[in-house]
């Protein structure tokens, strides 16, 4: 560097065109704001004028002592610091810096010659974040002030929302403060009316007769009311209606927030329902997460279908419990007892059956009994048989949707789709046959041969395409999927970097950190994980922070909207962007129009998949698609650009 030994301080501040503007009273642009120390002007100069054209607002100072000075009074994004410096050299003033600044509040970059390497071990061991090499490559000066300038602002944005986020749970937990009082005063009043009950008859035959956890009457006292308001209906020709009322997403709530919290939740659910049942009715919790009503000597069917909408309105309420957010719905079969047709335990059954209706076709929703389901019974019974016999018998297949890169226009991945042809039925859609297959617990035998098929049937493309096999949550739990994963690369002889892995957020709601223990034993392997449907879950963005995935899947209903919907785009905008940020492909799902394609093109996305280029097909056509793609993106190639 310069041998001088007395430098006037000189400090000089060059605004960029944003700066400019700012100045003129326009919106400020976020300028990054970089000081440059060095001796000699000239230096300053270049790196000024070139930092200046990439949009940087400079100020530059001549000594260790002027750089001080403006860290002390301003705010800097980064400080590209020279070693060899009159006075106090570099290394003493990042010394001094790094006394005021950690490295995180203040990146420094030394300037030093390629001699000096000494001085460099001294200046990383003094916290500098990086260092650049005389004569100074400004491409790799810019790449790496941009580095860390980029990491210094994620690292702000992560506090602030961090501090959100201590913000949003401390009115959390005042709110749950607030609805816990309320609990202890409805618990309070449960106790009275349970004081009240057992002032008019024995302990004993109380709890006999009642759920010891929510005080209603429990199935065997619901059985005998039954049983005595069906002997009315025979005298008095009116008839009456049964209501089996089952929760949805209860199992989540136990599994995830324990059984404490899922007592309190059953509890509240069985104080909603007191309050709004009829003092003529009856209800019953008859075990686990369902319950009984019993509606008496009003109008049938319109009064308990009023009923059942106003319990499936009142139960799909929010619950706090515990400092936790719960919400469950509800799922209502209805039969109604006319006189002479039915005794109580073909009541209960028909309601039963009818609630079971209710689930299979959405869920938070009633269902009043039709003969015709005793025969749907029969039939899920037949297809679980059906599915098992596909396994055995080699009866499922693999289809395949490829994943394309935007800027490059070739395949990077085929998605695997299980596909069932069922020898009397067809084709049955995945939506019918993956729900019963997680009930069974068969997801996981079919998740193990789904895996070993898709690697082999990958070794027969070229090398430079990746297969992507989905995860169910039940691997997880009840498999050995490391395990599973090895042999399946072993055998087929793929590369595990060939292989991807695709999981759902749901598998973070159970047991998340032995979960997250097994993705990073497959991570170790050389297996790449992605997020599926991403966006859709409540807490998406903090599962990025637990675990870093290889790819984000944009779920394709923000896909679908993307061109009409400001809300759809901007979702899809800020997943373009985290990909960036945390260095993800993002990959969107369901692109059907070369105008969605353009426009996720425009906004970030590295990847598409969808009907655009390519339904699901079976192995034997991968050869052919391959080649139709590669026809289409050299046509586009060689196609002139309008506009």
């Amino acid at each position: 560097m310069s041998t001088k030994t007395s430098i006037a301080p000189e400090v000089v501040m060059l605004r960029t065109e944003a700066s400019k503007a700012e100045a003129a009273g326009d919106k400020p642009a976020a300028v990054p704001r970089l000081l440059i120390v060095d001796d000699i002007g000239d230096n300053r100069a270049v790196l000024t004028r070139r930092f200046e054209r990439r949009g940087f607002e400079v100020v530059e100072a001549n000594s260790g002592l002027v750089a001080l000075d403006l860290i002390a009074k301003e705010e800097f994004d980064l400080v590209l610091l020279d070693v060899m410096i009159p006075g106090i050299d570099g290394i003493e003033t990042l010394r001094r810096i790094r006394n005021e600044k950690p490295s995180s509040a203040l990146p420094v970059i030394m300037v030093t010659a390629k001699s000096e390497s000494d001085n460099i071990v001294d200046a990383l061991e003094l916290g500098a974040n990086d260092y650049v090499t005389k004569p100074v490559d400004f491409a790799v000066a810019l790449a790496r002030v941009n580095a860390q300038i980029s990491r210094k602002r994620a690292e702000q944005q992560i506090i602030i929302v961090n501090e959100e986020l201590r913000k949003a749970n401390e009115d959390l937990e005042t709110r749950v403060e607030e609805r816990t009082r309320r609990l202890i005063n409805v618990n309070q009043q449960l106790k009275v009316e349970i004081a009240d009950r057992e002032e008019s008859q024995a302990r004993s035959h109380y709890l006999a007769y009642h759920d010891s956890l929510t005080g209603l009457a429990n199935r065997l006292l619901f059985k005998e009311q039954l049983e005595e308001a069906l002997k009315e209906v025979s005298v008095t020709a009116h008839p009456l209606a049964v209501m089996f009322l089952d929760l949805d997403g209860f199992k989540a709530v136990n599994d995830t927030l324990g059984h404490s919290v899922g007592d309190l939740l059953l509890k509240s659910v069985a104080i909603r329902l007191r309050d709004i049942i009829p003092q003529t009715d009856r209800i019953a919790r008859l075990g686990g997460d369902e319950f009984a009503i019993l509606q008496m000597s009003v109008a049938q069917p319109s009064s308990s279908i009023g009923l059942a909408q106003k319990v499936i309105e009142v139960v799909g309420r929010p619950f706090s419990i515990e400092g936790h957010d719960v919400t469950v719905g509800a799922s209502i079969g209805i039969a109604i007892a006319h006189p002479g047709e039915m005794n109580a335990e073909n009541c209960l059954k028909s309601a039963d059956l009818a609630m079971y209706s209710a689930k299979a076709e959405g869920r938070g929703t009633y269902r009043m009994f039709d003969p015709e389901m005793d025969a749907i019974v029969q039939t899920r019974r037949v297809l679980e048989r059906d599915m098992r016999t596909a396994l055995a018998q080699d009866g499922f297949k693999l289809f395949y949707q490829p994943l394309v890169n935007l800027q490059t226009g070739k395949v990077t991945a085929f998605e695997a789709l299980m596909r069932w042809e069922h020898p009397t039925r067809g084709m049955v859609p995945p939506s019918e046959f993956i729900p019963v297959a997680e009930e069974m617990g068969l997801i996981v035998h079919l998740g193990e041969w789904a895996l070993r098929r898709a690697c082999a049937e990958a070794m027969e493309w070229p090398h430079d395409i990746r297969v992507s096999v989905n995860l169910s949550p039940l691997q997880f739990s009840k498999g050995n999927l490391v395990s599973t994963v090895v042999s399946s690369l072993a055998s087929s002889g793929l590369p595990p970097a060939r292989l991807e892995l695709e999981i759902t957020e749901s598998v973070f709601l159970e047991k998340s950190e032995r979960n997250i223990a097994t993705l990073v034993q497959l991570r170790e392997l050389g297996v790449r994980i992605s997020m599926d449907d991403f966006g859709t879950g409540y807490s998406s963005i903090g599962y990025l922070r637990s675990f870093p995935f290889d790819k984000i899947k944009i779920d394709q209903s923000f896909v679908r909207d993307v061109l009409v919907d400001e809300g759809s785009l901007a979702i899809v905008r800020a997943i373009a962007g985290l990909g960036v940020s945390f260095g993800m492909t993002t990959t969107a799902e369901g692109v059907e129009t070369e105008e969605q394609m353009r426009r996720l093109n425009l906004e970030g996305c590295i990847e598409v998949q969808g009907f655009l280029y390519s339904k699901p097909i079976p192995p034997s056509d991968i050869v052919k698609l391959l080649a139709d793609l590669n026809d289409r993106r050299h046509r586009r190639a060689a196609a002139p650009e309008i506009g």
